[in-house]
């Protein structure tokens, strides 16, 4: 099962190379990963996305929690969230292709940002399963470049991961 863990930790240097390291010795994988500083710059926000049971889940997030840089974690996918992530694809759009590409960024609710004769790059975002769908809606040929975030998520409601 995906989880989209959730954690506040000191910002400071090395803090990240830690908590990776700690993915890194035990074989757990990390399928994205997002870092930035909070509205309190002392504290950055780390966004882990990673699969596995709940006994795997529940050892990852003791061994976050035991790190010293770690102030508080939550593992959104037990909650009602928010999850979103920004996907730039550049697609090939040459000829006929050009009204079909922008017709399909506009039913995903893309933005065409740049566009040459040739190609379009489209901004997308939303959760992964609608990036993962816009993909598979185009045909691989037409795919040039694909960069993507990783997802960022928050708990729905009252829920603050805080101090």
């Amino acid at each position: 099962m995906k989880h989209i863990i959730s954690v506040l930790l000191e910002n400071e240097p090395g803090a990240l190379s830690r908590v990776v390291g700690l993915f890194s010795a035990r074989g757990y994988n990390i399928e994205s990963l997002t870092v930035a500083p909070t509205e309190d710059p002392s504290l950055s926000r780390m966004t882990i996305v990673t699969r596995g049971s709940d006994d795997v889940i529940e050892q990852i997030t003791k061994h976050l929690n035991r790190l010293v840089e770690v102030v508080k974690l939550m593992d959104l996918a037990e909650q009602p969230h928010i999850e979103r992530e920004l996907m730039l694809v550049k697609i090939r759009a040459v000829g006929r292709e050009r009204e079909e590409m922008k017709r399909m960024a506009d039913i995903f609710r893309g933005r065409i940002i740049d566009v040459t004769d040739k190609s379009y790059t489209i901004e997308l975002t939303g959760d992964s399963s609608k990036l993962d769908g816009f993909l598979e809606a185009l045909e691989s040929d037409c795919i040039l470049e694909t960069v993507r975030t990783g997802a960022s998520g928050i708990a729905r409601g009252d829920r603050v991961l805080r101090v």
